[in-house]
């Protein structure tokens, strides 16, 4: 038993700690920093106010985790961010193709408690912290968890905030912004007027369930009465749930630090009362048999303070996509605004503007200008209003967690500051980021230390020459226009591909492509062709004149036509993709957007790949071969398809594809990387979506690597992930590797984007 006299005060139980890192945020962000960071060999404490990681993403918030790559329609292709948060999603697809959000936490708790150089306090908000005022220096921080009366003081030279809020450094001192700047101020032309509302508000889901039986709904006292309120009344519908309801919006218009709180309540009361105009208006007798199976108990934030770095993310750098020196990851949502008004709001429930495709984000953007050891990352980072409106998602978020680790790690192999790194080692930071799987745009990079750089011959058992690909039973109607990606560099090949004609009618197909190779935008029409059909199936074959001077994509587009059928092929290859021009009517400004110069926004269209399992590439067959799947590419240094494939692509008919690497004399490894190609097209959303694939079919699943005596001295099973290391305990010396792929799926041919020896 223990027993304490009466006393005036008790000092709470306190544990003082050191680490080399203090990430105080286990959102996604912090979350993939903090992984980052420990496989680097930095020693993190990473701070989460929550019981749980993933903050909007885990089952407390369940908000799908979207970057670059987006189901709801853009033309980036292959933008899925790379590296840990790949690594993340890919691991969750594989365990958990139901997108059960409680699987999901469990795939984020295992990657941080597997991390033995992390210490994860979970349940513990940061307080206070202590400064050297003369350095302008954190020193602590100070945290305390409500579960166990316990006070954390933890020390370290750097520390990142990824807190969503910044409190670290709001209680720093630290330079922020908070609502939007002006039009004058950047030259934003999108920047919102007081109307529209200066700051996103938060969101709250609901999940229902069809439990096979009558259940009544008797709505608490603080339900929202009368439900035309809400502008938006009539969208409700019962199937919807989750994240699907990202417009149940609001708390623009207060303080979305300090009112969260206010926010939490006026959105609890806009749930309840909506579940009660879907049970008990009438309107929805298919709601009968559901049940409100869960609401949140948080709320989803998207905006408060913005802290401000050695340069400021502008609108400007997202739609131009302004090239970058100090890039160390990318973006690629639209500049996605909405009322500040939320529910309350008349207007559409946002407004989304694109660039043509993915925009660099430099490392300027993720530390503090005036704390000198503050990293920022997450929807912190350092953006304009307009331009946050797009950095600000989670998986762009994410990429920058990484970028900042990484700058942690190297900050402390040279013990400088985190503005340092960026001045004196930012070839290092590139490259480390390079190898951990990121995808740098505009960005050159050298591995001096690759030894697959210097090999004197790289040879394939084969390597595909795209002559064309057969027809399946699969034929569908031009609903809407479909385009099929083929990559070219020189004379554009013709094309011959199977239509079926239900009525006299006329055929329209356009060659397009972008106006920058790098880009998958088709803006630029290079001729038309048109074709009077009879009732019945025709071949078509298409002559084109084009040249394409640099290598690109072609987009082969067939216009809308209800009366054409058109035939499509069973067969994927790495690097070539059928995307469609179609509609979303519950996101603005997709499909064709309107004329938009007074934002600074140019017309054009989305042509964006139907979702999976009915993606598939077209039919056809080409008068000349498409021959840039070749083994050269192996050592381009790109981990994905871009103006071209960047894969070696074995030959379908190889049933057993060997790559062969030989040096003119024995060389020392002590690891291989091997790059796979996991369909960075697929966004992977980790909750609401059915995923039928838990691995990719392009991913070759099966590696065996020969030294120069045929002896095994590695191998790869069940791969599912785009990136795997095979590390020797004692360097291996061998003249040459024989590395044996294997991919199952009868349907896609094996390839592989690098292999880098070390």
């Amino acid at each position: 038993m223990i027993r304490e006299e009466a006393s005036e005060k008790r000092i709470p139980k306190t544990i003082a700690s050191a680490a080399d890192l203090v990430i105080v945020g286990g959102g996604l962000t912090g979350t993939c920093a903090a992984i980052t960071a420990a496989r680097a060999g930095v020693k993190v404490t990473l701070i989460q106010d929550r019981p749980v990681l993933g903050g909007n993403c885990s089952s407390e918030v369940r908000l799908w985790i979207l970057g670059a790559t987006s189901h709801m329609g853009n033309n980036n292709r292959w933008a899925r961010e790379g590296g840990v948060i790949d690594e993340i999603m890919l691991e969750n697809i594989y365990r958990n193709p139901d997108g059960n959000p409680l699987i999901f936490d469990t795939v984020l708790l295992e990657k941080v408690i597997n991390e033995a150089n992390i210490t994860l306090l979970l349940n513990t908000a940061v307080y206070d912290l202590d400064k050297n005022s003369e350095l302008e220096t954190i020193t602590a921080v100070h945290a305390f968890c409500s579960q166990n009366s316990t006070k954390y003081t933890v020390t370290a030279p750097l520390f990142c905030d990824a807190s969503g809020d910044g409190i670290v450094g709001f209680l720093s001192g630290a330079a922020f912004r908070m609502g939007a700047e002006s039009s004058e101020e950047f030259g934003e032309k999108f920047a919102p007027d007081k109307a529209y509302g200066e700051l996103l508000g938060h969101s709250m889901y609901f999940y229902s369930k069809d439990i096979g039986r009558p259940v009544k709904f008797i709505p608490p006292s603080y339900a929202l009465q009368d439900i035309t309120e809400i502008p938006r009344y009539k969208t409700f519908n019962p199937k919807d749930f989750g994240c699907r309801l990202w417009w149940l919006e609001y708390g623009g218009r207060l303080d979305t630090v300090h009112d969260t709180e206010i926010i939490k309540w006026e959105l609890w009361k806009v749930v309840y009362g909506a579940w009660n105009y879907i049970k008990n208006s009438g309107e929805f007798p298919e709601s009968e048999n559901m049940t409100l199976e869960w609401v949140g108990t948080i709320p989803g934030k998207r905006e408060s303070r913005r802290f401000e770095g050695d340069y400021v993310l502008k609108q400007q750098d997202i739609v131009e996509q302004t090239g970058f020196p100090d890039t160390v990851g990318f973006g690629g949502w639209s500049l996605d605004l909405h009322p500040a008004d939320g529910v309350y709001s008349d207007q559409s429930g946002c407004n989304q503007w694109h660039s043509k495709g993915v925009y660099s984000i430099p490392y300027r953007c993720f530390y503090s200008k005036n704390i000198n050891n503050l990293f920022i990352a997450g929807r912190i980072i350092s953006a304009t209003h307009v331009a946050f409106a797009s950095t600000r998602v989670m998986a762009t978020s994410a990429m920058g967690g990484q970028a900042v680790a990484i700058a942690a790690a190297i900050a402390k192999k040279y013990s400088c500051s985190p503005r340092e790194v960026g001045e004196q080692h930012l070839a290092e930071l590139q490259l480390e980021l390079w190898r951990a799987g990121q995808y740098l745009p505009q960005t050159e990079i050298v591995d001096g230390e690759n030894l697959v750089e210097s090999a004197v011959e790289i040879t394939a058992s084969s390597s595909l020459k795209l002559k064309g690909l057969p027809g399946s039973d699969h034929w569908a109607v031009i609903e809407h226009s479909v385009a099929q990606m083929l990559p070219v560099h020189g004379k554009m090949p013709s094309v011959t591909v199977w239509v079926e004609a239900l009525a006299d009618t006329e055929l329209v197909v356009e060659l397009r492509k972008s106006s920058k190779a790098f880009n998958h935008t088709p803006d630029v029409t290079l001729d038309t062709k048109s074709f009077n059909l009879k009732t019945g199936k025709h071949e078509i074959k298409l002559d084109w004149s084009a040249i394409f001077d640099e290598a690109g994509y072609a987009f082969v587009s067939f216009i809308k036509n209800s009366n054409i059928k058109i035939q499509y092929s069973d067969k994927r290859v790495t690097g070539l993709l059928t995307v469609f021009n179609a509609t979303n009517p519950a996101v603005s400004n997709y499909g064709k957007q309107e004329p938009t110069e007074d934002l600074g926004v140019d017309t054009f269209e989305f042509w964006c790949p139907q979702r999976r399992p009915e993606g598939r590439n077209l039919a056809f067959r080409l008068s000349e071969p498409i021959a840039l799947f070749g083994i050269e590419n192996l050592k381009n240094h790109h981990n994905r398809p871009i103006a071209s494939p960047n894969a070696w692509v074995a030959d379908f008919n190889d049933a057993e594809p060997v790559v062969n690497i030989h040096w003119k004399e024995p060389v020392k490894m002590s690891k291989i990387d091997i790059c796979f190609d996991t369909d960075f097209d697929h966004p992977m959303e980790n909750v609401i979506y059915v995923h039928p694939e838990t691995v990719m079919p392009f991913c070759a699943t099966n590696i065996e690597i020969c030294n120069d005596t045929d002896e095994v001295i590695g191998k790869i099973s069940d791969n599912h992930l785009s990136r795997r290391t095979i590390s020797f305990e004692q360097p291996v010396q061998t003249q040459s590797l024989k590395i044996k792929v294997t991919n199952p799926n009868p349907h896609t041919p094996a390839s592989l984007f690098q292999i880098r020896c070390y």
